[in-house]
């Protein structure tokens, strides 16, 4: 992503969008906040190319193996590089886009009831190496930390001194803070590990043996992209001719801001995705190559 100069209204973490049509510059004023924007898209992605990908990686059995989830991720940052757009957001009634491409998700520090979660932020580097190298890479060193460190990492410790707080002073502090946000002067120091303050959220559910179809955005924070990543599943897969073969095969669930881009625009996204998907050694080229979308 290049880096711009800087004007009046920019903020700290993205550029003010100016010369919109005046349909979009209306829309946040007529149509209510984020979460009333929702559009709401599922895609079942066959794994069958990502499997075989996979297998290759890690038959020189590296000490951390590659997942779906780091192919998923790298996917999805990929695709947000790509498609410019989906980086976007509106806050304070303003479009802007992000000056990089973050992507958030949870750690669970072990699978148990009252098991505590971090919270993650992956930020690609569009002039690095490969999405996946740089995917698989932070992923090791952070659950590595997350799972060694029992004193929080990130935001967390920021989070346990707030929950401690008295209510009226946490509604206070809240309160300011969102009219911080709707001016653009939220703090950084809070934003910078706060995941939803990032271009895309991941949801994990099928680590959970759980099915993907929806997830809520946030009015909080400028995330205005949100993909929860369902189980594995064997679905049948059908050709032209009508035949079909069983696949292993996942469900994605996208919600979307529908104000940030048209229909066209996420179709043409969810294009690019699914032929990461079929291709998944696109991954393994340096971020900034182009894909050509069928």
């Amino acid at each position: 992503m290049q880096t711009r100069k800087r004007h009046w209204g920019d903020r700290w973490d993205a550029y003010r969008l100016r010369g919109l049509d005046p349909v979009h510059v209306m829309m946040p004023y007529m149509f209510g906040d984020r979460v009333s924007n929702e559009a709401v898209l599922g895609e079942v992605m066959d794994l069958t190319e990502v499997d075989k990908y996979l297998a290759g990686k890690n038959a020189a059995n590296p000490d951390f193996k590659y997942t779906w989830f780091h192919f998923i991720t790298a996917a999805i940052a990929k695709a947000v590089l790509l498609r410019p757009k989906m980086n976007y957001f509106i806050a304070g009634g303003h479009y802007y886009e992000r000056k990089n491409i973050q992507v958030a998700f949870n750690v669970k520090r072990k699978f148990s009831d009252d098991g505590e979660e971090a919270m993650a932020k992956f930020v690609l580097d569009p002039e690095g190496e490969s999405p996946m190298e740089q995917v698989h890479t932070y992923v090791q060193k952070f659950v590595t930390k997350v799972r060694t460190d029992s004193s929080g990492v990130g935001i967390d410790g920021a989070l346990k001194f707030i929950s401690h707080l008295p209510r009226p002073v946490f509604r206070l502090m809240t309160w300011t803070l969102m009219r911080m946000e709707y001016y653009g002067i939220y703090p950084k120091a809070l934003a910078i590990d706060d995941p939803c303050y990032s271009s895309v959220y991941l949801t994990n559910l099928g680590s959970i043996k759980m099915n993907a179809d929806y997830h809520h955005l946030f009015n909080w924070g400028t995330i205005s992209f949100f993909v929860t990543i369902g189980e594995k599943k064997m679905r049948p897969c059908f050709k032209e001719d009508g035949s079909y073969e069983m696949h292993n095969t996942i469900k994605l669930g996208l919600t979307i801001d529908e104000r940030i881009a048209d229909g066209y625009y996420f179709a043409k996204t969810l294009r690019l995705v699914r032929k990461i998907f079929d291709n998944p050694e696109l991954l393994d080229l340096p971020a900034s190559t182009p894909i050509e979308i069928d």
